[in-house]
């Protein structure tokens, strides 16, 4: 990943993990806990594609994994959105623009509810059953309606940041300007070659022609010449 991707990525990522512990860990919403965590990796993941959005997504989890109030194992929210996150970015637009919000709600609502599924089955793998006496079919239903209110405010923004960090002003101008250098320099080269062709091929006429009149000259003096 370029340089800036990774400042932007690590800067937002650490400032949706503070407001979702500090702020919506606190409000103590019936069900799910409203996940920001993951609609920052999906925005990123949207413009990035799906190598960034993997990459992204498990240095998030990661994160999360090991910052308090933690109580699971490190590595499993890793797992769950380096996978999120490369499934949000194989439907990276071509273009880089999103023509419609159909797709990335679409999206939201397909990532919150996989997210609490894979992350129940990875907890069920190690023993931890506290999605069962919670309720997985009421996490399921909180998690997807919860992501799906706070998109609009998070994703939107999130793509926009990404797409203006992509296009960066300095490097397209530098390149720019290495680009016409080498068109100038080409240009100076190109020309100064035909120029010295065009007078070489002018004192070679030059010496022709004082050959063929010395020729001459000799012949109606009746000199001989070598």
């Amino acid at each position: 990943m370029r340089f800036n991707r990774i400042l932007l990525s690590t800067s937002l990522v650490v400032v949706a993990l503070v407001i979702q512990v500090s702020v919506l860990a606190r409000l103590h919403l019936p069900g799910a806990v409203p996940d920001l965590l993951l609609l920052t990796v999906l925005g990123l993941a949207m413009v990035y594609g799906h190598v960034g959005g993997a990459l992204v997504g498990f240095g998030a989890g990661l994160l999360a994994d090991i910052a308090p109030p933690a109580d699971h194992a490190a590595g499993r929210y890793a797992l769950v959105l380096c996978v999120i996150g490369y499934l949000a970015g194989l439907i990276k637009p071509e273009t880089g623009q999103v023509r419609s919000a159909t797709g990335p709600m679409a999206v939201v609502v397909g990532a919150a509810i996989g997210s609490t599924l894979l992350y129940a089955g990875v907890g069920a793998l190690v023993g931890d059953t506290a999605a069962r006496h919670v309720g997985l079919p009421g996490l399921l239903l909180t998690a997807a309606v919860y992501d799906l209110l706070l998109a609009p405010f998070v994703v939107p923004g999130i793509m926009a940041l990404a797409r203006r960090a992509e296009s960066d002003p300095l490097t397209e101008t530098n390149s720019a300007s290495r680009k016409a250098a080498d068109i100038s320099s080409g240009w100076l080269s190109s020309g100064t070659g035909l120029h010295i062709g065009g007078q070489r091929g002018a004192f070679g006429g030059l010496k022709t022609k004082a050959r063929t009149r010395t020729t001459r000259v000799g012949r109606i003096k009746g000199v001989k010449r070598p």
